[in-house]
């Protein structure tokens, strides 16, 4: 081949570059990804026409990390990983995305197309893999197709019920000349792909019907309002018609954890007041929540008196779970914009005030004791009380999440970043460098348990690389928190696999990677260090040492009802 044609071929789009051009005129500024033999033209074309990319330490840093940037920004985050171990790395934070809802593409590198289906080296089918775990998913067999695949993954990740769309590019076809002029005219057409946003007006009549009557009405405000961002119009609902709210895990910080009318979160480990409105309300009306088992208990006794009025853009969940009376099919902005207009609002003045009883009567409780030791509860309340509630806060799963969820009372929107369907450990501090790239200006503060927090702590490279203030709180009890308590509680205390013996030295790894680390054990250290860490402008780790068999109460109990709590206070 002579010089000048390998030039002109150099000069000639590939599928790779068309794969960048089509990222840009979707708006993607931020990729998270890790390279690999698969994608190698896909990042030899990222470095000739650049977006930002972080290079993540493992693929399921970089997932969470993805996924924390879409829950906080609001955009649909992007991954790259190369083909095989690299696409598999990805499936846990795929799972994750897919069950709360989190627009994201992901875009998996493949063995050269002749070689699919003859187990060449680091060949997975990853199509096969995720599809029961995405919202779609796509191989690309012809380079002429990919400009119109990009487009619709991001379509369909970002509209309607929002998830993960996974494209599977083999390694060919990122090599291969694109023939045709002009990327991105293509149109998205979908016929088969039509979500419904508006809802229907005799369905929203019965709403209001129903509501009118009420004389005990309820609103469960699930993650959908903030999905739609219709937190205003949420508000505008609930004081026009004094209407109570409480929340789901993920649905926290749709109205002020502050607000009156506001009962606190439902489910295992929702208040009492919580979850006794929702065993004698009269009417409920779901916005949002798609009614998961850590929030209804045993169905027997979930709103045995309420008639139901789910409002939810995902269909396939009114009626999944719970029997529905009134389903309206929408957008809750939407929705809420339609009820929203004058109607006689129901009486709900007794409804309150007995709620209010309750609220005062049974409060979330803990007991300190300064010989004991810090107790997890107190150490949530004081970075709070330094937050005053304004900080991003992100959580793995367990017990310091139910903690920060109980304790930590939310004043703004998209602020709580944590994994709520699938229970991920290990998500809570990727998912703080994504929150942080979203919102360079404001405080993040990843809660973790001691345990999850090793699952992903190699992203503490990221900090000082991308210098990122993250403050990382280890919430640290030596041992597998929710997993000890539930051997405690239902397995006669044989704790078998849940106490850790040897830890790292937390402050030490930390310095390791040039990060300011602290060590507390009493309440006086805590309020000086966390004062210190949460001012500074760089990024720093608290080895918080909590009480090691303190639980999370109040709870209920798996096959129990709302209705049958315990460790409520004033038992």
């Amino acid at each position: 081949m002579k010089v000048t044609d390998v030039a002109q071929q150099e000069q000639q789009l590939r599928g790779a570059d068309v794969l960048i051009q089509s990222l840009k005129q979707q708006g993607v500024d931020l990729i998270f990804g890790y390279p690999g033999g698969a994608v190698l033209p896909i990042y030899d074309a990222l470095h000739k026409n650049p977006i930002r990319h972080v290079l993540a330490r493992h693929e399921q840093g970089a997932i969470h990390a993805a996924e924390g940037y879409a829950r906080v920004s609001g955009k649909t985050g992007v991954v790259i990983a190369t083909s095989g171990p690299g696409a598999t790395n990805l499936v846990t934070g795929i799972a994750d995305a897919m069950l709360d809802s989190l627009p994201l593409v992901i875009i998996t590198g493949q063995v050269a197309s002749s070689v699919i289906g003859t187990d060449a080296f680091q060949e997975a089918d990853i199509v096969g893999i995720t599809q029961p775990i995405t919202k779609h998913n796509y191989q690309v067999k012809d380079i002429q197709n990919l400009p119109r695949i990009i487009k619709e993954a991001f379509y369909i990740a970002s509209t309607g019920r929002p998830g993960p769309v996974v494209i599977d590019i083999p390694k060919d076809i990122s090599a291969e000349v694109f023939k045709t002029s002009g990327v991105g005219d293509e149109e998205v057409y979908l016929p088969g792909y039509q979500p419904t946003r508006s809802p229907n007006y005799l369905q929203i009549q019965k709403a209001i019907q129903v509501l009118s009557r009420a004389k005990k009405p309820l609103i469960l405000a699930g993650a959908g309002i903030l999905t739609a961002k219709a937190t205003e119009e949420l508000k505008e609902f609930v004081e026009r018609y004094q209407i109570p709210v409480v929340n789901t895990l993920l649905g926290l910080g749709s109205i002020e954890g502050s607000h009156k009318l506001f009962l606190g979160m439902a489910g295992m480990h929702g208040t009492y007041t919580a979850n006794t409105a929702i065993c004698e309300c009269d009417v409920l009306i779901n916005i949002g929540a798609r009614f998961d088992d850590r929030l209804t208990g045993n169905l027997a006794h979930f709103a045995p008196n309420a008639v139901v009025i789910h409002i939810d853009i995902d269909p396939a969940e009114i009626g999944k779970n719970v029997p529905t009376a009134i389903p309206i099919v929408a957008d809750a902005k939407d929705a809420l914009q339609a009820l929203n207009q004058t109607f006689a609002g129901p009486d709900t003045g007794k409804w309150l005030e007995g709620l209010s009883d309750n609220t005062e009567k049974y409060p979330l409780f803990y007991k300190a004791d300064k010989q004991r030791g810090i107790l997890p509860q107190q150490a949530i309340e004081l970075i709070h009380r330094l937050t005053k509630g304004d900080a991003i806060v992100t959580t793995d799963v367990g017990q310091h999440q139910m903690w920060a969820a109980q304790y930590y009372s939310f004043n703004h929107p998209h602020n709580w970043v944590t994994s709520g369907g699938l229970g991920t450990m290990g998500f809570g501090f990727p998912a703080a460098i994504g929150a942080q790239l979203a919102k360079p200006n404001s405080k993040v503060i990843s809660i973790v348990g001691d345990a999850g927090f090793q699952m992903t702590l190699q992203e503490l490279s990221l900090l000082q690389e991308l210098r990122l203030p993250v403050k990382i709180v280890i919430l640290n009890n030596r041992c597998l928190g929710m997993v000890r308590q539930w051997q405690e509680t239902f397995y006669e205390e044989r704790y078998s696999q849940s106490l850790i013996h040897v830890q790292p030295d937390f402050v030490k790894l930390a310095q390791a990677y040039d990060i300011q680390g602290y060590k507390v054990e009493t309440m006086e250290e805590a309020e000086a260090v966390f004062t210190e860490a949460f001012n500074s402008n760089e990024p720093a780790l608290i080895d918080c040492r909590v009480v090691q068999m303190e639980n999370v109460y109040p709870m209920v109990a798996p096959g129990r009802g709302l209705n049958e709590m315990i460790g409520v206070s004033g038992e």
